[in-house]
C-alpha cells in the first residue's frame, strides 16, 4: 500500500513517526457529557499526550499531521467510577482540600475501543527559546523511541488505558476504512486565560486521519 503523502516541516523534513498500541482506549467525544463515548480513532490531542510522555522540552511543541489506524475498529462497554468533586490545581498542590470520592462517586457507562494500534506522524515546532536545530530534537526523539524511554507512561485517552510504543513496523498498513467523524478537538492554547480551543472537521480516509496545520479557534469553549 502506498504510504500517505504528508506535509514536510518548515525545514523540509518529513514527520517523525512512532507506533503505539494498547489493549483499550477511550478518546471521549466532547458533545456527550453524561456517558463517555469514544471517537473511533485516536484524536490529535491524545497523540500529543503520547509524544510528550516520550519526549518533552519547553523549547518546542508537537504538531500532529496524521494518525494511521492499524487495527480494525472494535468497541466494548465499560462501567467506570468517577467523582463529581474536583479540587482546584492550587488546592491539590498545597493539600488544603481533600477530594471526597466516596460521597461524590458516580457510575457511568463508557463506550471504549479495544485492541488498538496507531502510527503517529508529527513535526517538531521550534519555539523562540529553542537552543538547538530541529534535527537535534528529532534525533533525540527517535533514540528515545528505539530505547523505549519515556518521561511518564503514555496512555490512550484515559490513564487506565496504557499505551506501548516502538519504532514503526512497515509490515502493518492502515485499515481500509473511510468515515466522517464530525467535529474533533484540534489543539488547546493554554497561553491565554481562559484557554483557547481549536476544532476541525475530522475524516478517516483509507484508515488515515489527516490533521490540518490549524483548527478553528473558539476561545474558552468547553
Amino acid at each position: 500500500m502506498v504510504r500517505p503523502q504528508l506535509p514536510r516541516s518548515s525545514g523540509g523534513e518529513p514527520p517523525v513517526v512512532v507506533q503505539v498500541w494498547g489493549d483499550a482506549a477511550l478518546f471521549t467525544r466532547p458533545e456527550l457529557k453524561v456517558e463517555r463515548v469514544t471517537y473511533p480513532v485516536m484524536t490529535p490531542t491524545a497523540a500529543v499526550g503520547v509524544l510528550e510522555a516520550i519526549y518533552w522540552k519547553p523549547e518546542f511543541s508537537w504538531q500532529v499531521v496524521a494518525i494511521e489506524v492499524l487495527k480494525p475498529i472494535k468497541q466494548f462497554t465499560q462501567r467506570r467510577n468517577e467523582t463529581t468533586d474536583l479540587a482546584s490545581l492550587a488546592d491539590a498542590a498545597s493539600g488544603r482540600r481533600r477530594v471526597d470520592t466516596v460521597a461524590n462517586r458516580v457510575q457511568r457507562n463508557a463506550v471504549c475501543l479495544k485492541d488498538v494500534a496507531y502510527r503517529i506522524h508529527a513535526h517538531v515546532l521550534l519555539r523562540p527559546r529553542a537552543t538547538k536545530r530541529e534535527a537535534a530534537y528529532r534525533d533525540q526523539f527517535r533514540r528515545r523511541v528505539t530505547r523505549g524511554s519515556c518521561f511518564s507512561q503514555p496512555y490512550l485517552g484515559t490513564r487506565e488505558h496504557t499505551a506501548y510504543f516502538s519504532d514503526p513496523d512497515p509490515a502493518m498498513t492502515p485499515i481500509e476504512h473511510t468515515e466522517d467523524l464530525g467535529i474533533m478537538l484540534h489543539s488547546i492554547d493554554r497561553s491565554s486565560s481562559p484557554p483557547g480551543f481549536s476544532w476541525f472537521t475530522a475524516r478517516l480516509d483509507g484508515g488515515v486521519l489527516h490533521v490540518p496545520a490549524d483548527g478553528i479557534r473558539v476561545p474558552g469553549a468547553n
